[in-house]
């Protein structure tokens, strides 16, 4: 079984839950002296294979690998990465089946994360998962409100659309996020506007 890890949860002694994204589930599992395991991080690619537990508790997890990265070693395409994939388990949260969607979306921007800027893979990795969601608000009005938008628009958890005013938000160009809700690119937007929306992006799914 093959899967990234979106949460690990201290159990008893140095035992630990692991909740693992896979093609087509999120499911916690038992890994008995997890925590000596450097392979069990949050945002790891691992591999493993399940045993029944005697309590009937949860599977416990066995015969782990980890499948690595070009850039595991980078502590900044590191750091990036495991915030931003912390966000898919309270996202996912009583979630148990899923479509293959999400571990595809990560699976790709892993394979892509030491090529490009990371933080913009990560905006349009969300503005992809926003779309499939059809949580992708791009009518023209602002979310608060509900009157026309201007040309300066700033920015809620989701990316949901407002003006500054209504939210004190960070001013931004209309027609650059549209843009951007049309491409899922980001690559006319300018690095002071991404770090805006990584740090909107942080706020949650």
């Amino acid at each position: 079984m093959r899967g990234f890890i979106i949460n690990i949860r201290k159990a008893k002694n140095e035992d630990i839950i692991v909740t693992v994204l896979s093609s087509n589930s999120v499911k916690s599992y038992w890994r008995f002296f997890g925590a000596r395991h450097s392979i069990l991080q949050i945002g790891n690619l691992v591999d493993f294979e399940l045993s029944e537990s005697n309590n009937n508790f949860m599977p416990n997890m066995r015969s782990l690998s980890h499948l690595s990265f070009p850039w595991i070693f980078s502590n900044n395409h590191l750091l990036i990465w495991q915030n931003f994939i912390k966000l898919f388990e309270p996202h996912l949260k009583d979630t148990i089946d899923v479509e293959s969607f999400y571990f595809d979306l990560l699976m790709n921007a892993a394979k892509k994360w030491d090529k490009q800027n990371p933080k913009r893979l990560a905006i349009e990795a969300y503005i992809e998962l926003l779309n499939y969601e059809g949580r992708l608000y791009d009518n023209g009005f602002c979310y608060v409100c509900e009157e026309v938008l201007a040309e300066n628009i700033a920015l809620m958890r989701a990316f949901l659309p407002t003006h500054p005013h209504c939210i004190y938000g960070k001013v931004l160009n209309k027609r650059e996020i549209f843009q951007l809700y049309d491409t899922h690119s980001t690559i006319h937007i300018n690095d002071q506007t991404v770090e805006t929306l990584y740090n909107t992006l942080l706020k949650g799914f």
